[in-house]
């Protein structure tokens, strides 16, 4: 495998959840989205912290979220030219979700390079494993247009569920409509809520919060048993106990060690305290003969 950076580079953003240290030698480069309140406006992962978020939301703050500016994305793309990049992949969250991927797209038309961009159609550690996964294809020769189907590949694999304790967060900022915020409401029900083509949909209702903790864990080892070689996130927000007992049981039922991170301070601001999330990928067939 090559020792030196590799000619192709791949970028996504903050939404991918990615563990510290993802991002080194090679990883994935992180475009962090914006974390808004009023006139003031933070990065996320720069300027504030999940925690941050979480905080702000139980005292009252109403937060919302930005994606990116153009000029973050052109001087990423600016810097891995100058580092000796000959193209880029940009692999980012549902464009149903966020423009980010459309922002990503127009920078890269004016950049010094081709950058290709994907839409991952999902979000979280579901987007960053088809991040890292890309990664490790361009580490190993691979052309931008193999790096970008890698992408896509492993995306498509994923199933991401997460419950929520509140679903006002998710309605007030439009990524869930009204009505199947009420639904998912209704007779005191806990939602199960899962990215599906893109977007969020109500998934399943159950009673309790153990109830849907139990459920979040079957959807997981049921997707888990299907993969080649499943790899499999654990995120939450402000409930680092229930995301380390859910992480405990889906390695002992599915064999794989989750990845355990706190949801990104953009996603938490819609998510809500409390969230608790399950990405699941299948990190299995990679068809791409070696290049060497």
């Amino acid at each position: 495998m090559p020792t030196h950076a590799p000619a192709v580079r791949v970028v996504t953003d903050s939404t991918a959840c990615l563990p510290d240290g993802a991002a080194d030698a090679g990883g994935p480069v992180v475009v962090p989205l914006r974390v808004l309140a009023g006139d003031r406006a933070w990065r996320e992962g720069v300027d504030i912290t999940p925690e941050e978020v979480a905080a702000r939301i139980g005292a009252g703050e109403r937060l919302t979220t930005s994606q990116p500016p153009g000029e973050d994305f052109a001087a990423v793309f600016r810097d891995l030219a100058a580092d000796g990049a000959r193209a880029v992949v940009a692999v980012h969250l549902s464009g149903v979700l966020s423009g980010t991927v459309e922002v990503a797209a127009r920078a890269g038309q004016r950049a010094m390079l081709p950058v290709r961009a994907v839409d991952s159609r999902t979000v979280a550690m579901a987007l960053g494993f088809a991040a890292t996964e890309a990664a490790r294809c361009a580490a190993a020769g691979h052309d931008a247009g193999q790096v970008a189907e890698r992408a896509a590949q492993v995306a498509a694999s994923s199933e991401t569920v997460f419950l929520v304790e509140s679903l006002d967060h998710l309605r007030r900022g439009g990524r869930l409509s009204g009505p199947a915020a009420a639904l998912g409401t209704a007779l005191g029900v806990r939602p199960i809520l899962a990215v599906r083509d893109g977007g969020i949909e109500l998934a399943q209702r159950v009673r309790t919060r153990r109830a849907a903790t139990d459920r979040l864990v079957e959807l997981a080892v049921r997707r888990a048993e299907g993969c080649e070689s499943p790899g499999v996130a654990v995120h939450h927000l402000g409930a680092p106990e229930r995301a380390a007992e859910v992480a405990a049981r889906l390695a002992e039922r599915t064999g794989a060690t989750p990845v355990v991170t706190p949801v990104s301070a953009v996603l938490g601001a819609h998510a809500g305290p409390g969230a608790l999330a399950v990405a699941v990928v299948d990190l299995g067939g990679h068809t791409h003969d070696q290049p060497w």
